[in-house]
């Protein structure tokens, strides 16, 4: 699974470009985006019963409906959702955010950051440049 990680301040298109890039990567593969909230808390519906589940303790909660599958994950561990992914059999893990991270990454705006392969890149550029990215293992 290649790590694709996007990096950017906020408001610098980040999740724009990440929404134009999930297309193009589909064709090649499935694609897993892990957003990273940063002090954004995501709230649960409160009194839902897979939120009551969640609060009770439950490892792993999921709800699905008629056209979608939701699950809430006790604890914060990126590795662990990562090698869920893996698992999945997912091709591409596209990350936003967790600057601190070492995988290679693209810069969205103007932000020095280490391990940056490309720069304000287009879509093409990146599905040419896939060699570039990390592989998770």
């Amino acid at each position: 699974m290649k790590i694709i990680q996007i990096a950017g301040r906020s408001n610098s298109g980040k999740t724009t470009f990440i929404r134009k890039l999930i297309p193009e990567l589909k064709k090649i593969g499935p694609v897993g985006v892990i957003k990273h909230l940063g002090d954004h808390e995501y709230h649960l519906e409160p009194g839902k019963d897979t939120t009551l589940f969640h609060e009770a303790g439950a490892d792993i909660t999921t709800g699905i409906d008629a056209k979608k599958t939701v699950s809430v994950i006790q604890g914060t561990d990126l590795d662990a959702v990562l090698h869920f992914y893996a698992d999945r059999g997912t091709h591409f893990a596209v990350i936003e955010g967790y600057k601190q991270r070492s995988f290679a990454k693209i810069v969205i705006g103007n932000l020095e950051i280490d391990r940056c392969v490309i720069s304000n890149p287009t879509i093409d550029e990146v599905i040419k440049s896939l060699n570039l990215f990390d592989d998770f293992k």
